[in-house]
């Protein structure tokens, strides 16, 4: 009996010691994946909080389904860059507008053409998502919150109403912000190629509009006037025009281009980069056109032929 009961007490001892030891392991293990857990949410969250990262700010705040390209033709004024680009990604995200800034650099030899860089801009723009795009000159900056960037359901909305802008007053004005839909533009194949120097070349873009039966609505019940509704940032002394007309451009730009846009644009894209401005986001595009001298010669005039240009007075185009 003696023997038994020693067995007894040897073999309860050991089992006892067994299990006192896996619960201590087991305890220290879960105290271990609780620490790593409450750990990492800590980071998590302490990292959230201290984070000014654009893109993951458009992710929780833009709701709407829409993606704006704002599209803005650009050559040599980035004095004005610096104050469009906080000024529109701060306007647009007041209005909750989900968007992209393409900044259209012309870094070639020839005359700068708008119209050109504008086709551009809404091929890169629809190839990166955006099923708008807001055609915007860099030194027109939006003054009223009234002013809307919101996706326009019905035809094209003007922004820059000929009633509020600060320069440009007649009727047919569709230049200095444009906003149009992805398939609006498509069904006008674009803007004409032709325009190379200053001029005419939205005055022909609003005859195409016109001609395909599309709308187009602006700005009502504005508090503002064209004093306040916009600041034009244009410094017209240190940034000279290109006004100067030379071989027959006078003549064919009057004209209603019904050869040339969207579709044959023609330009390499000779770099990119994606360019911060005090919180805004602009991805850079530097773009050579190319010019079909047998049909456009102007887009490089001569010193003889710039001389001899007429001064431009701005018409309508038939």
């Amino acid at each position: 009996m003696l023997v038994l009961s020693y067995l007894y007490s040897i073999m309860h001892s050991n089992i006892f010691r067994s299990v006192r030891y896996r619960f201590f392991f087991v305890c220290i293990f879960i105290t271990f994946i609780l620490s790593v857990y409450f750990s990492l949410a800590f980071l998590a969250s302490t990292s959230t909080e201290g984070c000014n990262c654009p893109n993951d700010n458009l992710k929780t705040k833009f709701k709407s389904k829409h993606l704006l390209g704002v599209v803005v033709p650009f050559r040599d004024r980035f004095e004005e860059l610096l104050e469009f680009a906080p000024h529109m990604h701060n306007f647009l995200s007041n209005q909750q507008i989900n968007h992209k800034i393409f900044i259209i650099n012309q870094v070639d030899q020839y005359r700068f053409n708008r119209a050109s860089l504008i086709n551009v801009g809404f091929l890169i723009a629809t190839s990166e998502g955006c099923d708008y795009i807001a055609m915007h000159d860099v030194d027109l900056l939006p003054l009223n919150p009234s002013l809307s960037y919101a996706y326009p359901t019905s035809g094209l909305y003007h922004v820059a109403s000929p009633e509020f802008h600060p320069k440009y007053h007649y009727k047919n004005f569709v230049g200095g912000i444009l906003i149009i839909k992805e398939e609006d533009f498509l069904a006008v194949n674009g803007m004409s190629n032709k325009y190379w120097g200053w001029g005419l070349e939205d005055d022909e873009f609003f005859v195409r509009l016109k001609e395909a039966g599309l709308n187009i609505t602006r700005p009502t019940n504005l508090t503002t006037d064209i004093v306040n509704t916009f600041r034009h940032v244009h410094d017209r002394v240190a940034r000279k025009r290109d006004m100067a007309k030379c071989y027959n451009q006078k003549e064919v730009t009057r004209r209603r281009d019904r050869v040339t846009g969207l579709k044959d644009v023609s330009y390499t894209l000779k770099s990119r980069q994606l360019v911060t401005v005090n919180g805004a986001e602009l991805n850079v595009i530097n773009i050579l056109l190319r010019c079909n001298r047998t049909i456009t010669p102007w887009c490089l005039c001569s010193e003889e032929k710039k001389q001899a240009g007429t001064v431009f007075k701005r018409t309508s185009v038939r």
